[in-house]
């Protein structure tokens, strides 16, 4: 994303910070996965959405009117010796000529630094719980002001957490925003339907994990979102499985749950489909409601309605649905405020989608559903999950099926990103067959 992108984000925050007030906000510590081998690393969302800049090791402040610069970015220092094992560093220079940063210090100077920024601010903006670490050395900073106040130091009277208003930003995507999703999602359809022309039955749950992986990076997205969810035959009633370790049965459907990350924005795609090709009377049955139910929720995704009301959508199809089968008894209105479909049904319908896959913003104001407007992007993703109850009849036995979209609300309604992905039945059915022969 262009820098002024960033710059945008930053000044509509210090927009809503005020005078007399300060905002510090440090990147994620690189996390340790065993010995001397660390994960891959990726910046915290709300750093990298208000800087881009993606090093570790590096602290934003922002300072509203400071008349020497109001951005201020604390990274490493370029180290030529270690750039050759480890990689570029922006430095100081890089931070202000490449990241748009008015003035840039060593990482190794906050301590020096950072208190004399903090003192005379009123206000300090910080996401105070989100690192302990970091806590500790804010708190200890805010400290040493408040026992210099004799010798005239004022120090900071109120701490605000900061996550709020970047929810609030965060929650509404730019038109850069929705290209970076359109991307992840284009890659995570391609994704899905490589791994539908792959699935046959014997085939492992890793191999067709690994199909995902491959399509993703083949357009640039170097991660998945999150762990991809690959579930075969009654793997697919688990909801958030990921041992992806199981061989594939003829006649099993297979449940994916899988989206690629670019530039930090992720895709959320799950697609459900025979391992075999064909689906099998009961499970096109239940495939049917989930699928019906998933038109109904995204067809009230749109300004003006709120945040429950797709999954209340979902949830009157799913529930005659349930009863159609046989599988619920009574009246419809009772049985949903009985929540008796919880037995099959026992998550919600969406959540926001950004940089986070399960992204930032409230989901409530004032203790009412908040109402969908532009901008906003959600997923959507009834499904059914039957497992072996001795009270349900064993042709239902093991059938899991969940249907999920991205969705950005638009002036008018909604778009559906991720529209391109197969879900009909019979459009599952003939890319499968054409695949098979």
């Amino acid at each position: 994303m262009l820098k002024k992108e960033f710059a945008k984000r930053r000044q509509r925050l210090m927009d809503m910070m005020g005078e007399d007030s300060i905002a510090v906000l440090p990147n994620a510590p690189v996390a340790n996965r065993n010995r001397d081998v660390d994960y891959p690393y990726r910046s915290d969302s709300h750093f990298h959405y208000l800087t881009g800049f993606d090093e570790p090791e590096s602290v934003m402040v922002l300072i509203p009117g400071r008349e020497h610069g109001e951005y201020i970015l604390f990274c490493r220092e370029r180290d030529l010796e270690k750039e050759i094992w480890d990689g570029y560093r922006a430095g100081q220079e890089g931070a202000i000529e490449q990241f748009g940063a008015d003035d840039s210090y060593p990482i190794t100077d906050l301590d020096d630094i950072l208190p004399g920024l903090l003192e005379g601010k009123e206000t300090v903006y910080y996401t105070m719980g989100h690192q302990p670490a970091f806590d500790q050395h804010m708190v200890s900073w805010l400290n040493h002001l408040r026992q210099a106040a004799r010798s005239g130091k004022h120090s900071p009277h109120e701490i605000i957490d900061l996550e709020h208003s970047l929810s609030e930003l965060r929650l509404f995507k730019s038109s850069a925003e929705v290209k970076a999703m359109r991307h992840a999602a284009e890659a995570s359809v391609q994704a899905h339907i490589r791994a539908m022309q792959f699935t046959a039955p014997g085939k492992w749950e890793y191999e067709v994990e690994a199909e995902l992986v491959h399509e993703f990076m083949k357009h640039g997205c170097r991660s998945p979102a999150y762990p991809s969810i690959v579930g075969g035959g009654e793997n697919g009633c688990i909801l958030h499985y990921i041992e992806n370790n199981a061989k594939l049965k003829n006649n099993d459907l297979l449940l994916i749950d899988a989206g690629a990350e670019y530039q930090c924005y992720a895709a959320d795609i799950t697609r459900t489909f025979p391992v075999n090709g064909k689906f099998t009377d009961a499970q096109k049955a239940v495939y049917q409601i989930v699928l019906d139910a998933q038109k109904a929720a995204i067809a009230a995704v749109k300004p003006g309605n709120h945040w429950n009301q797709p999954h209340e959508a979902a949830v009157e199809v799913l529930t005659q649905g349930l009863i159609d089968l046989g599988l619920l008894q009574g009246n419809l209105e009772q049985l949903i405020a009985d929540n008796a479909y919880r037995e099959f049904y026992m998550h919600r319908t969406g959540h926001w989608l950004g940089m986070d896959v399960h992204d930032v913003g409230d989901y409530k104001i004032d203790d009412e559903w908040r109402l969908l407007e532009p901008g906003m992007v959600l997923t959507v993703e009834p499904g059914l999950y039957i497992r072996d109850p001795a009270h349900i009849d064993t042709k239902w036995h093991f059938i899991g099926i969940r249907i999920e979209d991205d969705v950005l609300v638009t002036k008018d309604g909604c778009e559906v990103l991720t529209e391109a992905a197969p879900k009909e039945v019979t459009d599952i059915e003939a890319l499968m067959a054409e695949s098979m022969h």
